[in-house]
């Protein structure tokens, strides 16, 4: 069979519409020969999203933005998107809206979940969420920051403000002399530490003489020490504590009366004799010297003596005078 010019044309004409139109839908990133299942998600602000933006699942691009479009009842954003890949999406899963850098728009991001088992059908719609990206972050965080600094700049403003009106003309005179005469002892301290440094220098070997004597008393110290802790101190303690007792009976034998001692302190007659005594010595040592002719008597004429009186004495017992 003869294929006439004008078959020809025609089949030339199709090939050639087939052709853009498959070219017009590789352009738009859309591919006639897969299939794709349609989403929509509503967000109360797309900020940053654009058509055509990539479609993710976990960092793989799995479709793309396709449309974005302006609820006439409620004025909500409508995302819609084409997901190429077969993975089952359930009902409850979410389309995300986030943003993956600094640079760059804004991305969807699906988020399933493996537990529900209920697959979303092509065309429903599901649960759409605005995850906060770098830049919001960044804000948020530099808001309180910005807050703080601006209330800091004011207090230092203030704090400069009190300084200029508390350092008035007089007051910074004051500061420079007292300046000039910190840097005045700081020369006078830097010149007493050259004295002292000098002094050290002519004196350094009598310095290490010194310090010679000072290990030599600490060796001698610590043979001392040593010697010390040598000696058996538990039995002198204990000779001691021996001794202690020994006196302490003889105290309470003495105090009890017992012996010598005991019956000087304890006994009362003892004392009385004493007393008696001694003031009979004292008696006969007074008539002794008043009347010694009565004991020692030297007669040259054969004179005899006088028959003896004994002497009276007061309640003092004190001798009365004839």
């Amino acid at each position: 069979m003869k294929i006439t010019r004008e078959i020809k044309t025609a089949i030339l004409v199709i090939a050639s519409i087939l052709l853009f139109i498959w070219g017009y839908s590789f352009l738009k990133g859309r591919d006639l020969f897969v299939h794709y299942r349609t989403f929509y998600a509503k967000y109360d602000n797309v900020e940053g999203l654009a058509a055509s933006a990539p479609v993710t699942i976990n960092g793989l691009v799995v479709g793309k933005v396709t449309a974005i479009m302006l609820d006439p009842v409620t004025a909500k954003p409508t995302v819609e998107i084409q997901v190429k890949s077969d993975f089952p999406i359930s009902k409850s899963s979410e389309i995300n809206i986030y943003e993956p850098g600094l640079i760059g728009g804004k991305q969807i991001q699906i988020i399933p979940n493996l537990e529900d088992k209920s697959v979303a059908e092509s065309g429903e719609y599901l649960k759409g969420r605005t995850v906060p990206g770098l830049t919001a972050l960044v804000g948020e965080k530099l808001t309180p920051l910005q807050e703080k600094l601006e209330r800091v700049i004011v207090s230092a403003d203030t704090m400069v403000t009190s300084i200029n009106k508390v350092l008035d003309a007089k007051s910074r005179e004051n500061l420079r002399k007292s300046i000039a005469s910190l840097s005045t002892t700081l020369e006078e301290l830097n010149g007493v530490a050259k004295g002292a440094n000098g002094i050290i220098t002519d004196n350094r070997e009598k310095i290490a003489g010194t310090m010679k004597n000072l290990n030599k008393a600490a060796e001698n110290f610590n043979t001392i020490s040593d010697s010390i802790s040598k000696i058996k101190f538990g039995q002198t303690v204990k000779k001691l504590e021996n001794a202690l007792t020994k006196v302490d009976g003889i105290i309470a034998d003495i105090n009890s009366g017992k012996g010598t001692m005991g019956k000087l302190l304890k006994d009362d007659a003892l004392y009385n004799n004493l007393t008696k005594t001694s003031k009979e010595l004292e008696l006969l040592l007074q008539d002794v010297r008043l009347n010694p002719t009565r004991y020692i008597n030297v007669s040259l004429f054969g004179k005899k003596n006088k028959p003896y009186t004994a002497t009276k004495v007061d309640s003092l017992g004190v001798p009365i005078k004839k």
